[in-house]
């Protein structure tokens, strides 16, 4: 990367849509802050883009912010792609090694990963990422790198991602149609982890769960590699609803009560009254229970914990991953959330913020796209091939990018 050089991830989400511009600061690892913008999401539903004039028109306002921020025209994004049509299969590849004297090249890597993207799918579905967890060579397993070992034939075993393509379509759509050009595609919860998670975690075992607006993204991590990736259909805004309609208030207002009195667990004694009154203007003052109000908020938030064990139970990691649950996410604001979740999922856990970017606020709803910007350094600096928790995907990404005319 180019000394100068501004990196801009844009993360469309069912909440908000958020632009950052950063750049990275001379013999440091952080990155100074260029400009951040924020607009309320309107066409986005579950984190697909179902407005796409809509949805250029926000993007083309924060860009012009942007661009008035710091002074430069912005002309391509780091993009992050979410919504529950994301799925992962396992898949396996093999390949001759192609160089006479047996010594396995980049070329062969390339070919190997490719075979393993390439298998059956069903109609308007197609693969966008493989993350290798295991190369075999000749047989011999549990190869990490396997760049100028030799050996006849080459295999892997990897975890393929997908998404729906008409979603997939609107996505790129909306961002071409803002005058944008797409440096990549990342899926949203594997940015937030590249934001939040340390190589030991994923090393040891760990869950990442990003909890936006209308989804939560859920990664699951394993001697260093992506072993599942799934986005459930529930999410923060989720809870606000339930307040509305329970304490029979606007939107507005349940949003209110839920960030300043939400909580998961209660906390009740002589200074904090169990029952708590609001005014709202020209109405009358809404009475509402905290006992109510954790019963409405901890009910949508095990719903959320129990889908995730689920899965765990299906990939037979179920209370085994050593560095527990990571929350991040607008979501992981909520009050005593991380308490709630260790009872829950009986796993430690902690709240995950976005590292490496001094200046700005420890909002775990930045995550996403704080990892957005982080994976656009790795691609130019050429250093994915390093980036723990991926192995070699990240360097022969290129091979793959979607390329858009």
């Amino acid at each position: 990367m180019s000394k100068g050089h501004i990196i801009t991830g844009l993360d469309i989400g069912s909440g908000t849509i958020k632009i950052l511009s950063a750049i990275k600061k001379p013999k440091g690892e952080n990155f100074e802050v260029l400009s951040q913008n924020t607009e309320v999401s309107v066409g986005v539903r579950r984190g697909v883009v179902i407005d796409v004039a809509r949805v250029a028109e926000i993007i083309n306002s924060l860009i012009k912010r942007a661009q008035d921020d710091i002074g430069r025209k912005v002309n391509s994004v780091y993009a992050s792609v979410g919504g529950s049509h994301i799925f992962c299969a396992p898949s396996h590849g093999t390949v001759s090694v192609s160089r006479a004297d047996q010594k396995i090249s980049e070329e062969d890597i390339a070919r190997v990963i490719q075979a393993a993207q390439t298998f059956s799918l069903p109609l308007n579905k197609e693969i966008l990422d493989v993350f290798p967890k295991e190369f075999i060579i000749d047989g011999e397993k549990g190869v990490k790198e396997p760049l100028g070992l030799q050996g006849v034939r080459l295999e892997v075993d990897a975890l393929a991602l997908g998404a729906f393509s008409p979603y997939l379509k609107n996505l790129t759509q909306v961002i071409l149609n803002s005058g944008l050009q797409i440096n990549d595609l990342t899926f949203a919860s594997i940015a937030s982890a590249r934001a939040v998670l340390a190589p030991r975690e994923k090393e040891l075992g760990v869950v990442l769960l990003d909890i936006g607006a209308g989804t939560t993204g859920m990664a699951v991590f394993e001697e260093g590699n992506l072993i599942h990736l799934i986005t459930f259909p529930i999410g923060s805004a989720n809870i606000t609803n339930d307040i509305a309609i329970c304490l029979k208030t606007d939107i507005d207002t349940a949003e209110k009560i839920k960030l300043e009195f939400g909580t998961c667990l209660p906390s009740f004694g002589k200074k904090r009254p169990a029952e708590k009154h609001i005014k709202i203007e020209g109405e009358e003052p809404l009475n509402f229970s905290r006992k109510a109000l954790v019963e409405i908020i901890t009910a949508r938030v095990s719903e959320i914990f129990e889908e995730v064990n689920k899965e765990l139970k299906k990939i037979s990691r179920k209370e085994l991953l050593p560095a527990g649950i990571v929350l991040t996410g607008g979501g992981s604001n909520i009050l005593k959330i991380k308490d709630f979740c260790k009872k829950e999922l009986k796993l430690p856990c902690r709240i995950g913020k976005p590292q490496g970017f001094s200046s700005l606020q420890d909002d775990p709803s930045l995550s996403t796209v704080c990892g957005l910007i982080l994976k656009g350094a790795d691609i130019e600096e050429g250093a994915e091939f390093s980036t723990p928790g991926e192995g070699i995907s990240g360097k022969l990404k290129k091979f793959f990018r979607i390329f858009i005319p």
